[in-house]
């Protein structure tokens, strides 16, 4: 097959099964030019109390049901990032604050509202603090839906989507850890917030396997069906030893949202991307 017919041989196969469609696709940028100089910077984190609007614990959209984080503690999570614009400008989000296509702000499905976080896209590793405010992006295989300002400030507009880094920055207590005594947060300090290894390599995981010869037939499986670039990466700082079955690296949005759609269609549900 020609690398023009494996093209649209692939984008049929995501536009069956995704929909082919994205926020940005159906909004648009403003219609007066913006200069990046003239956006606003990272939104500054600071402790919020829960918003009274759009924290579930559990809430339905389009007939799927999504259960609201408890914390946003040790959440990290790489995926595609989209954007909302004009079209919802002036609009009230899921908090019930008016949406500002100028402010660096975003919606998330799961995340508890508000939470900070720092996105930073894989492409270039520009990297931008942005305050979770909203829902979304209820479109398949998305995991964060950026405001334009924030959209512009990581190069991502024109593309629409990105593939992304997402880190939530939490004043709340780690999982299992014990109460701290109630004192002033530590100040926020960008630069010990996040560790930013500037690692863009993305592989998506499809399965973690205590036998190794359990990996090797879901590798076998997959190369069976044309996805030739499987592996196992044998994880040894683990007791016992897993063996992670990953597919990669991935570096474009299309590619990734072809993979998925092929993974789901071979009934391998829930692929993640993780850093190798």
């Amino acid at each position: 097959m020609s690398n023009a017919l494996r093209s649209t041989a692939a984008l049929a196969l995501l536009c069956t099964v995704a929909a082919c469609g994205t926020t940005a696709e159906r909004d648009r940028a403003p219609s007066g030019s913006v200069s990046i100089p003239s956006l606003p910077g990272d939104a500054v984190p600071r402790p919020e109390p829960p918003s009274r609007y759009g924290n579930g614990p559990v809430y339905e959209v389009l007939g799927k049901q999504y259960r609201v984080l408890p914390t946003s503690a040790g959440y990290a999570e790489r995926g595609v990032a989209s954007w909302y614009g004009e079209k919802f400008h002036g609009r009230l989000t899921s908090s019930r604050e008016p949406y500002d296509m100028y402010a660096m702000t975003a919606a998330h499905k799961t995340l508890p509202l508000p939470t900070y976080v720092r996105v930073r896209n894989l492409r270039n590793n520009k990297s931008i603090v942005v305050r979770v405010n909203d829902r979304g992006p209820f479109v398949h295989n998305r995991i964060i839906d950026l405001s334009y300002a924030a959209a512009l400030r990581l190069d991502m507009v024109g593309d629409g989507t990105t593939l992304v880094e997402v880190t939530a920055i939490s004043f709340d207590e780690p999982r299992g850890a014990p109460p701290t005594p109630q004192t002033s947060p530590p100040p926020y300090r960008p630069d010990a917030t996040v560790a930013n290894t500037g690692d863009a390599r993305s592989f998506v995981q499809v399965g973690a396997f205590g036998v190794r010869d359990n990996a090797a037939r879901r590798v076998a499986l997959l190369r069976q069906n044309g996805i030739e670039n499987a592996r196992i990466h044998t994880d040894t700082s683990v007791t016992p030893t897993m063996y992670r079955v990953r597919i990669g690296p991935i570096q474009e949005v299309l590619e990734y949202d072809v993979l998925v759609a092929r993974l789901e269609m071979l009934g391998i549900p829930d692929p993640y991307l993780v850093p190798e």
